[in-house]
Order: structure tokens, then C-alpha cells, then sequence
């Protein structure tokens, strides 16, 4: 059973990924993630959320999260910039990749990354002057670590 917040994380996505246009159409897609939730959890969920409805082109209304918008995607000159200026180092360990940073400033290498929608990365985790990047498994460490490399200039 999913918690509270691994559903309200699930809804976040689902939103982010589909036109939801109503409450019974986000129960069935989390239903197909394997979430039960009723319409009434459901409905509270939105609200934590901040969930909004707007308009999109052709008139139907859908539900946005604010910061879940698509102008929140980091576009990837953005990311190359931003890897370019910051990253040092890229290594990788099975299907984990470790990129150095000068101190304090894994932070905003991670930020960038996590925003780009770049396929392959499952998630990053920054500290002070590292960052960990987990590849989906049909990636790989090697392969991950070779974009990212790309990415930084520094192949």
C-alpha cells in the first residue's frame, strides 16, 4: 500500500505526464500504477498538491501542479551550461555515477539535472561538492557517465 506521500509523488507525475481532466480519470491512472485511492482521497491530495485546473489549447481544462510545469524543464543548453561551468570529475560504479563539484555546488548541478527530464537518471542526491546520479538499468553507469561527460565538455 502506497503512503501518503508516494500517492501524492504518483499524482504529481501523473499530472505532469497526462491530460488529467477529472478526478475518476487520475483514480484509474493510478489504479494502473497500482495505487488504490478514491475519489475522495484523491480530491484531498489535489488540494495538498495545490493543484489547479487550466485551459489548454482546444478548450478542455486539465490539472496542473505549478511547479510541475513544462516551463520548469530545464532546457539542455541550460544543462550544458551549467555542467560545463561546475562539473570537475565524472566517474561511474555499476549503475552509479559520481560528479565532483567545486564545494557547494553539487547542489545546483543536481537541480539542473533533475529538471532536464534527461532520460536514464532515476535521481541524483547532492552534498557539498558531490553528486550521485542512479542510471535506469537499461542505461548503465558507463553509458550515463559518458553523457554527462558530454554534456560537461570534458570528453
Amino acid at each position: 500500500m502506497a503512503s501518503k506521500v508516494q500517492r501524492q509523488q504518483a499524482i504529481a507525475r501523473l499530472i505532469a505526464k497526462h491530460a488529467v481532466t477529472n478526478q475518476p480519470q487520475l483514480v484509474d491512472l493510478l489504479a494502473e500504477d497500482g495505487i488504490a485511492a478514491t475519489q475522495a482521497t484523491v480530491s484531498r491530495d489535489l488540494d495538498d498538491l495545490g493543484a489547479v485546473k487550466v485551459r489548454v489549447p482546444g478548450g478542455d481544462t486539465v490539472y496542473a501542479i505549478p511547479e510541475y510545469e513544462p516551463q520548469r524543464i530545464a532546457p539542455e543548453d541550460q544543462l550544458r551550461r551549467v555542467m560545463g561551468e561546475w562539473v570537475a570529475e565524472v566517474r561511474h560504479s555499476g549503475n552509479l555515477v559520481v560528479l565532483r563539484t567545486p564545494p557547494g555546488c553539487a547542489h545546483v548541478v543536481a537541480s539542473a539535472l533533475d529538471r532536464s527530464g534527461l532520460p536514464g537518471i532515476l535521481g541524483t542526491v547532492a552534498g557539498d561538492d558531490t553528486l550521485l546520479c542512479v542510471a535506469e538499468e537499461g542505461v548503465g553507469g558507463e553509458s550515463l557517465r559518458d553523457h554527462l561527460r558530454e554534456l560537461a565538455g570534458l570528453s
